[in-house]
Formats: C-alpha cells, structure tokens, sequence
C-alpha cells in the first residue's frame, strides 16, 4: 500500500460491522461496507480533516469488489477472496489509473479487523497494518501504522468514521 493518497489508505483501512458470524456466505460481514462514511482523520497535533468516503460494493463471481469513491473522486477498486478459515481474506486494491497495490490480507476477529500487507523498495521491507475497531455497524475508528521489522510498529495515522445518515 506504499505509495497511495492518504484518502486511498483510508479507503482501503475501512469496513463495516462488527463481528458478524460467517455461514455459506463468506462476503455477508463485508456487504455492510456499503455506504457513504464520514470520515475524521488526524495523528498527533495535525489539525482532523473531514473526507466523504463512498463504497458502492457487490459479488463479482467468486470475488467481492467495492469502488471507493473519496470526496467525489472514485479512487480504488478494492476486490476481497476468502482465503483459508473463516474471516480471511485476500485483499487487492487496483487505483483508478489501473494500478494494482499488491496483495494485501483482511483478519476479521469479532469486532476487530485488521489489514496487513508487505512491500519490498529495494530491498528494504516495509510492513502496513490498517486496524478497525468497531462500536457497532455504524462507528469505527481506525489506526493506520507502520512496521521496519513487521513487529514494532509507528501509528502513522487515525481517525473516526460515521455512517452518513446513522444507519444502513
């Protein structure tokens, strides 16, 4: 995910519910990323900045996909693949110049989700992890951080996001 606007980062980081129970159907927890959000991002003494994030999200055959749509501005196409037990998931965000971001993972743990990836700049590895924390379906806040070593992290970002109209 290195590399990406700040409202992309933010894009990829979100999703909605809360510790939804998984049966036949893999993508039931992620249909409530559907949405407009009101986004409040800050870190430390920045100044929260307010972003409108849209997800207009639907099965895609064996995929799930969500356009992501920041202050009007349609930014990304986030496809998710269940992967392994269940609440994994393969993630891939592709921009809206065509690039794909590298594979990314989603853990879905109650009311806990968190997205990692990994990349390679030479060399040097980076690891990124997006942390939601929900208060129902329609509150989550969210930490982005950073990793050298994939173990001691630096919170590079975080904020809140509101449903836009408190309710699905």
């Amino acid at each position: 995910m290195r590399g990406m606007g700040t409202g992309l980062a933010i894009a990829i980081g979100l999703a909605a519910g809360s510790g939804m129970a998984f049966g036949a159907d893999a993508y039931a927890p992620l249909r409530l990323y559907q949405g407009t959000w009101r986004v409040k991002s800050g870190h430390g003494g920045d100044a929260a900045k307010a972003t409108v994030l849209s997800n207009e999200c639907a099965r895609i055959g064996q995929f799930f996909g969500c356009q992501q749509t920041v202050d009007g501005k349609p930014e990304a196409l986030i496809l998710f693949l269940p992967h392994g037990e269940p609440g994994h998931y393969y993630t891939q965000a592709v921009t809206a110049e065509g690039r794909a971001m590298g594979r990314g993972d989603l853990v879905i743990a109650g009311s806990r989700w968190t997205y990692s990836s990994k990349s390679d700049d030479g060399g040097k590895q980076t690891w990124y992890r997006t942390t939601n924390e929900f208060t129902g379906a329609d509150r989550i806040h969210y930490e982005q951080a950073e990793s050298s070593d994939g173990e001691h992290w630096v919170v590079k970002g975080s904020g809140d996001e509101e449903r836009a109209g408190g309710g699905k």
